[in-house]
């Protein structure tokens, strides 16, 4: 199952939701838009992770954690991306020259803009000290309407939590990386729905399910 959820773009007539992909999106050659991504594990002195809870805005009930992060725009290296990205969300700053990585890659295939979409990401791995509040005031109105809380998890916690955390492992990759990064890029398991739409928009394909982060 995929869940269409609502990231940047063209809002749609009621302000909600999003009809039009950003210039960061293209077609592949099979059709389906992609575009790259990058994400940001960000670590405090206390080993606490910091993560986003979103909700799918066809099924308010249904939400989930996932890492902070987003589509690298034109001319943007993917650390530049991360760090923007921690800034837009968040209100936080870290050097470029504090993160390391990507630690870790995956593909994920889900509903966005109300079609299906690719993105390929890399995660990046940085640590921050006396952090201070976070800062969602630059939050657009799109991401309102389906992000809803940032907060820093201590990795126990996060792992007995209700609700799903995106990129499937995380918790376990997060442990792995305590200590810092020894090199190794960690290939994450891909998300991808049941089946892969055509550039026709017919399904080919069987996959295993996946909902987005």
């Amino acid at each position: 199952m995929t869940a269409r959820v609502p990231r940047k773009g063209k809002p749609g007539p009621t302000g909600v939701g999003v009809t039009q992909l950003g210039p960061d999106w293209v077609a592949g050659p099979d059709g389906v838009p992609y575009r790259r991504g990058a994400r940001l594990i960000l670590l405090d002195e206390a080993d606490r992770v910091l993560m986003v809870r979103g909700h799918d805005v066809d099924d308010p009930g249904r939400s989930w954690w996932f890492t902070v992060g987003g589509g690298i725009d034109r001319g943007e290296s993917a650390v530049e991306a991360a760090v923007r990205e921690l800034a837009e969300e968040t209100g936080l700053a870290v050097d470029p020259v504090a993160i390391v990585g990507p630690v870790a890659t995956r593909m994920a295939v889900f509903d966005f803009a109300r079609q299906t979409v690719r993105q390929d990401e890399e995660f990046f791995l940085a640590r921050i000290e006396a952090a201070g509040p976070v800062v969602t005031d630059g939050w657009t109105e799109v991401e309102r309407s389906f992000m809803d809380e940032v907060r820093w998890w201590h990795l126990d916690e996060l792992a007995d939590v209700a609700g799903e955390v995106f990129p499937a492992c995380f918790v376990p990759l997060v442990r792995d990386l305590l200590a810092g990064w020894d090199g190794v890029v960690r290939r994450l398991p891909d998300e991808v729905p049941d089946a892969l739409p055509d550039a026709s928009g017919v399904s080919v394909g069987p996959e295993r399910s996946s909902t987005i982060a």
